[in-house]
């Protein structure tokens, strides 16, 4: 979950921070003393001394279209390079994902994994896109009631239910446009890239280097569209495909119901340590008793929704994998969700920013799917599986949205310079197929395929010592594979 900080509405942050900031020349570009740097908020962590982290706030039009009109202000931490000016590459600007995600703290968490000689080479920049963290963080309010507990179940089974799950995501969309009002059109990747390049500018560096994981690479793919020219380095890390966002949800939808079956495979070969079942249709057996149950009669405010969300957390992180099948055994045991139950309330502040952030910057991506392509979408899930996970498919909320526009986020391009592309043969929240959609955009690009590796995140996390190897050597000479590389992964974990 993202740590929470301080956070008012999207209307309050914008309208106090326009009554503050002068307004910005037409067409002018933030100059290099836009930008300064001190302390940060106690959500970002303190790096292991010498590296030092300091944190700033870039002034940028809402519209770009009225560059006179209101501002909002961008979060920015840095951790500057450890070694000497010779070694120096320039600036790694990251992303850790969402779309909704905070990546203020990232300078940190991201760099800390990094390799030694890539942290001596580069200024890490982490910095909370439009709408998020302690960007004018987004607020929808209500959302439909999505943070009401017990959620009502989020498989519709009949029509009736259909109709309801229709009239939830029409709340919705009305909820963030009242909410969110005439921010609604500038919560975009496109915006976002724009004022990537506006942070660069600031920064004083001709081009700027880039570490994008899932979210990040779609981010990283349309700032590559709008400035192919200032392009340095870029690692585009577990890829979300080109495609419209309601199409990525039911890629990534049915891709989880693959994992979930792999799940229960890894369980039944642990039978002795996890006792659900001695094969994968004994294991779905012992799940569907605990979605059953927990559908007829939730625990303290823990139903079928909070448990496909539990679910859909688990499957993308084999680490996680031990503490959902103990989850499972604990409630046919005793009847407890304790081990189901996030860290963090699913309500709290950080939240309710990331649920609004995702639903604005997908539904101000591209065209809308219609209510009636949403409704065959379910069934279509439900025909592939009667017990789907549609908890990631929030682009369905755009059917309803009261911001139409009238094309797709353009993602790469004939000039963009060749890049990094890396990816998890068996990862369900960014599967494969979409690395290499996107490698077809991005010409002399290289992927990097890690086989036998069932998690979300690959660059500097998973420990991969030809993954980081062959990203380093990228970063800091501009080597790339000659062919599309191939890289073994550690198999399913042990529990």
């Amino acid at each position: 979950m993202i740590p929470a900080v301080h956070r008012t509405g999207l209307l309050c942050a914008l309208t106090a921070t326009a009554a503050l900031l002068p307004a910005a020349p037409v067409h002018a570009a933030p100059p290099a003393s836009a930008l300064h740097f001190g302390a940060c908020p106690d959500s970002v962590p303190t790096p292991p001394a010498p590296a030092r982290v300091e944190c700033g706030h870039l002034s940028v039009p809402l519209d770009r279209s009225r560059p006179d009109g209101a501002h909002l202000r961008i979060a920015v931490s840095r951790v500057r390079a450890s070694g000497p000016a010779s070694e120096r590459r320039g600036v790694l600007l990251a992303n850790p994902g969402g779309p909704g995600g905070s990546g203020l703290p990232y300078a940190v968490t991201k760099r800390a994994k990094l390799p030694e000689r890539v942290r001596r080479a580069y200024d890490v920049i982490g910095f909370d896109p439009r709408g998020t963290g302690a960007s004018a963080p987004a607020d929808c309010g209500p959302m439909g009631g999505l943070f009401d507990t017990p959620g009502p179940d989020p498989v519709p089974e009949n029509r009736t239910a259909e109709t309801a799950y229709l009239g939830t995501l029409r709340r919705t969309a009305d909820d963030c446009a009242r909410h969110v009002a005439d921010a609604l059109p500038h919560l975009s990747t496109t915006e976002t890239a724009r004022d990537m390049d506006a942070l660069r500018a600031a920064l004083g560096e001709p081009r700027i280097g880039f570490l994008g994981v899932s979210y990040g690479s779609y981010l990283g793919a349309a700032y590559a569209a709008l400035f192919p020219h200032r392009v340095g380095r870029m690692v585009l890390d577990s890829v979300v495909g080109p495609w419209a966002w309601y199409d990525f949800d039911l890629l990534q939808s049915r891709a989880l119901v693959r994992q979930r079956a792999v799940f229960f495979a890894w369980a039944a070969r642990h039978h002795e340590r996890f006792g659900l079942g001695a094969d994968g249709p004994a294991v779905r057996t012992a799940y569907q008793r605990v979605r059953d149950g927990l559908a007829t009669h939730p625990v303290d405010g823990f139903g079928a929704a909070e448990f496909d969300r539990a679910v859909y957390r688990a499957l993308g992180r084999t680490e996680r994998w031990a503490g959902l099948a103990d989850g499972l055994r604990t409630y046919l045991r005793d009847g407890s969700t304790g081990p189901l139950r996030p860290a963090e309330p699913f309500d709290d502040a950080a939240s309710r920013t990331y649920e609004a952030a995702n639903r604005a910057v997908k539904c101000a991506d591209g065209p809308a799917p219609t209510p009636a392509r949403v409704t065959a979408g379910i069934r279509r899930m439900r025909r592939l599986d009667p017990q789907p996970i549609l908890t990631g498919m929030e682009a369905s909320v755009c059917a309803y949205w009261h911001h139409r526009p009238p094309h797709r986020t353009p993602l790469g391009g004939p000039d963009t310079p060749p890049v990094l592309l890396i990816a998890s043969t068996h990862d369900p929240v960014t599967p494969i197929r979409g690395a290499r959609a996107l490698q077809r955009r991005l010409p002399g690009s290289r992927l990097v395929a890690l086989h036998e590796d069932y998690s979300h995140g690959v660059f500097a996390s998973r420990g991969n010592a030809c993954v980081d190897g062959t990203a380093a050597a990228y970063l800091l000479d501009g080597t790339l594979p000659r062919a599309d590389a191939h890289c073994m992964g550690p198999g399913l974990p042990k529990p």
